[in-house]
């Protein structure tokens, strides 16, 4: 797929201070730790900046960022080497033209729920169905390797977010601060759902409403209409409907759709 509205390359001095800026506000706000994470920006159709292997992103400085091509190869003589993790950041680029920015960090509350098994697939926020959707869980793979690139790719096309098994999290844009908004908003809520459960309740979102949410983040596109039924959490494929004793029947969309097709027949019958 070609490349949409890529970043011109005249820019890049500003791109490798917007890299730190952000790298750096990860580590301020206990995102990532130590040498923990990684960012990159795509500046051209095979080019792009990236942070460098084995440095805290609290302490870098423009001049030790990588420029590689998608491949990870480096297209200017430096001392630093680009992430182990970037086939992680490559296979992002190569299935969404769209993206331009990856971070990929290890927040808390984040990576308590990958290393917990749960993914983050409840409506509990508006804010959260608007920007993110639901957030799905990738199976367990070897970082740097072909494993973690097999497991996170199902799910590229229509999440902006992923949980990682045991690892830690993603989370990718057109520019880096949306990518690190996205990445600090997975953490927020993960921290708003912690504490609800630890409180007792941690109710949703109605599902009637979650219709109306999806309308709005497609006219302000935020999401393509396709990604209802294709993220993979499934937030909006239920529908409730109330008995006349009090209780609450939960179907998905088919079963009620059929429900439907039967009474028709029993009333014309």
């Amino acid at each position: 797929m070609p490349l949409q509205t890529p970043i011109q390359t005249t820019g890049e001095q500003r791109i490798k201070e917007d890299i730190v800026r952000f790298a750096t506000r990860c580590y301020e706000r206990g995102l990532l730790v130590a040498g923990d994470g990684n960012l990159s920006v795509r500046v051209g159709e095979n080019r792009l900046i990236a942070t460098p292997s084995a440095v805290s992103k609290g302490w870098m400085t423009p001049e030790m960022m990588c420029v590689v091509d998608l491949a990870g190869n480096a297209l200017e003589p430096s001392e630093y080497k680009v992430s182990s993790e970037w086939p992680m950041h490559r296979i992002i680029y190569e299935n969404r033209p769209d993206i331009h920015a990856v971070c990929h960090a290890h927040p808390p509350h984040a990576t308590a729920f990958s290393v917990a098994g749960l993914s983050l697939s409840k409506a509990i926020l508006s804010e959260v169905v608007l920007t993110l959707g639901c957030v799905p869980l990738a199976a367990y793979g070897t970082p740097s390797t072909r494993e973690l690139t097999d497991a996170i790719e199902p799910f590229l096309q229509y999440h902006d977010a992923l949980l990682m098994a045991n690892h830690g999290a993603v989370a990718y844009g057109t520019t880096i601060e949306q990518a690190f908004n996205k990445l600090e908003t997975l953490e927020h809520t993960c921290k708003i759902s912690f504490l609800a459960r630890n409180l007792g309740n941690e109710n949703t979102i109605p599902d009637r409403a979650i219709p109306k949410l999806f309308e709005i983040r497609e006219r302000n596109g935020v999401m393509p209409f396709e990604a209802r039924a294709g993220q993979a959490c499934g937030i909006g494929e239920r529908e409730t409907v109330g008995r006349s004793d009090g209780e609450t029947v939960t179907l998905t969309r088919d079963e009620l759709a059929e429900l439907l097709a039967q009474s028709v027949q029993l009333f014309r019958a």
